[in-house]
């Protein structure tokens, strides 16, 4: 490989409608999961594997997400004259973890419309790109395994999890021939197939939110206008790649996938991290075992 992978793109503009009305004026991102929002999860889990600098494609209302990755100076100010260095010294690293960069997405176009935004800024270089639905608990941080598998295909690497047949319609389901393991060298993806059609399917690897995303596939992007779904997509990016004979793998990560997109996967993933958690896994624990469920 030319180019190492030090960048990282997380497209956070979307309304987080679906954790109405709790994301009406906080940012679907900044949700805690225990002590922490879920976006500092995908900022800590890019750091841990090389990654320098993180790019967020922000839109209106996600000030917050500005905020939180800044120097917090009255904040820190008050934390040292009330002596409470432990957590002080965990907000001071919070703006060290990495270069921040911001960029907007005036109109919701797509997600392939939002990684446009920042390929000024990507500069040809392949990239790690994020999306905040996702979260992995692993020894080997999810984006890590990621770009390990980009040095060695040297393509677009498509991160993927297996699902039952029942969820096959939320997800883009990836179909290919297997390479090395379970890896696929992709041969199509299948965009939220309709229940009639699962049986046809012969693959239950979908798409997680978490990919490497090489210069030829932002090219496409750009020359795109819209897609099948009216919107700049990058599965559809993805597609037209395939069509033109351009190699892209998948790569089932290993660990825990804690998805947080919607409620009852994100009480579940609070649920899991916390009983991780030094200072609250005991207390947890105590309190799960006396329910009367």
């Amino acid at each position: 490989m030319e180019k190492k992978i030090k960048k990282a793109i997380l497209p956070v503009a979307g309304f987080g409608t679906r954790f109405l009305p709790a994301t009406k004026s906080c940012p679907k991102e900044m949700l805690p999961i225990v002590d922490k929002p879920v976006i500092q999860y995908l900022v800590e889990e890019a750091v841990e594997s090389g990654i320098e600098e993180i790019i967020f494609v922000t839109g209106r209302g996600k000030r917050a997400i500005e905020d939180h990755f800044d120097v917090a100076y009255e904040l820190e100010k008050t934390l040292v004259e009330k002596g409470k260095t432990e957590i002080l010294k965990e907000v001071e690293q919070i703006a060290k973890l990495a270069k921040f960069t911001y960029v907007r997405q005036s109109l919701p176009l797509g997600d392939g419309h939002a990684l446009l935004q920042a390929a000024h800024i990507a500069n040809d270089e392949p990239v790690l790109v994020l999306f905040g639905d996702c979260i992995y608990d692993s020894n080997t941080p999810a984006s890590k395994q990621l770009i390990d598998a980009y040095e060695k295909f040297g393509t677009s690497i498509i991160g993927t999890a297996t699902v039952e047949d029942k969820e096959l319609p939320q997800f883009g389901v990836i179909e290919g021939d297997h390479v090395d393991g379970e890896s696929l060298k992709m041969t199509r993806m299948i965009e939220k197939p309709a229940p009639e059609d699962i049986d046809s399917i012969e693959s239950r690897q979908v798409a997680v939110g978490k990919y490497i995303v090489t210069p030829e596939i932002m090219k496409i992007l750009s020359t795109m206008t819209d897609g099948a779904s009216g919107e700049i997509r990058l599965a559809d990016a993805f597609e037209i790649a395939l069509a033109d004979n351009g190699e892209i793998h998948s790569l089932p990560l290993e660990g825990t996938w804690l998805d947080t997109g919607d409620k009852f996967n994100f009480l579940r993933a609070t649920i899991h991290l916390g009983l991780k958690h030094p200072q609250l896994a005991d207390k947890l624990k105590e309190h799960l075992k006396s329910l009367d469920l």
